[in-house]
């Protein structure tokens, strides 16, 4: 049969939530590869990142927003603004929240922008290996007295629980209509994008506490050398001068081993060769300033 007598359908779908609550670890689970950076760190997602996911029945194009919190410098303004923007322009929004944690304020702050949204919202219980099954009835009774939810899916993204039936339930939400991106395809975003979005994972994962959000990966240059292998040069921006000493550390030995481990999840993710090239350079303050979130990628006029 064909995927117009099948009814295909495809959609776009918002994933929000606070920070840390698993939006991450979920996008990269529904696309069957990583595309979206994980960290236990909150707020490590800036940009809205879509994921892909494909079948012979249905094409859903999941968009992983930043954690919505309460802004301290323009580059949270965007962050919050990005999200909140995506809520009146998909078929369904999800809002995923951590059952292992109580209900908060950053929960009830979303709770109230979701009152306004005409789309479906799913309420979305994340991370239910963590807690004892007899524990989801009142979570989910709480949750309910807030605001009415279209669905309501428990699941563990870390594990894959339930993932499947929350898309199977997304599908029944979305219009017939056509595959909008190629089925290999997983992300919208040009590889150079999530090339340095590896790589920022890879220094939070190593800096921990002290080099915190104040990083912006840019990429200078990705192209093919004599020998096939890719090329890749990228400068890590701090704000602060002891931010670079940390990041290079003892010997170069902390960059080093930023650039074997982010080459490693480069070649799985282009399945080239990578030769990679990492600087650091000091951006005062850029978190603040206009010229340098521009720069950087967190533009609030492509939103």
């Amino acid at each position: 049969m064909s995927k117009q007598e099948t009814a295909y359908k495809s959609g776009f779908v918002s994933i929000v939530g606070r920070p840390n609550v698993g939006k991450s670890t979920l996008l990269n689970r529904l696309v069957g590869q990583k595309i979206a950076i994980m960290s236990d760190k909150a707020q490590t997602t800036r940009n809205k990142i879509q994921g892909i996911h494909t079948t012979d029945k249905e094409q859903i194009v999941f968009i992983d927003t930043p954690g919505i919190h309460k802004p301290k410098h323009r580059l949270g303004d965007f962050m919050v603004e990005t999200a909140l923007s995506t809520f009146n322009e998909v078929d369904v929004v999800l809002f995923l929240v951590n059952v292992a944690e109580k209900r908060g304020a950053g929960d009830n702050y979303i709770i109230e922008k979701l009152k306004y949204v005409e789309s479906p919202v799913f309420l979305v219980l994340n991370k239910i290996d963590q807690v004892h099954p007899d524990e989801l009835l009142p979570i989910i009774d709480d949750y309910n007295k807030q605001m009415e939810f279209a669905e309501i899916v428990p699941i563990s993204a870390m594990e894959g629980n339930n993932v499947s039936h929350l898309v199977d339930t997304i599908r029944t939400y979305l219009p017939e209509g056509p595959q909008f991106y190629p089925e290999d395809q997983v992300t919208d975003h040009p590889e150079y994008f999530i090339v340095s979005e590896l790589i920022r994972e890879k220094v939070l994962e190593r800096t921990r506490e002290e080099v915190p959000h104040s990083i912006a990966v840019v990429i200078e240059s990705m192209q093919r050398n004599a020998d096939d292998k890719v090329e890749v040069r990228a400068v890590i921006n701090v704000e602060r001068k002891s931010q670079k000493g940390i990041i290079i550390g003892k010997s170069g030995k902390m960059i080093k081993d930023i650039g074997i481990n982010a080459r490693r999840d480069i070649e799985k993710l282009l399945g080239d060769k990578i030769y990679l090239e990492l600087f650091v350079k000091v951006q005062s303050d850029w978190r603040d300033k206009q010229t340098n979130l521009k720069d950087f990628g967190y533009d609030k006029d492509e939103y």
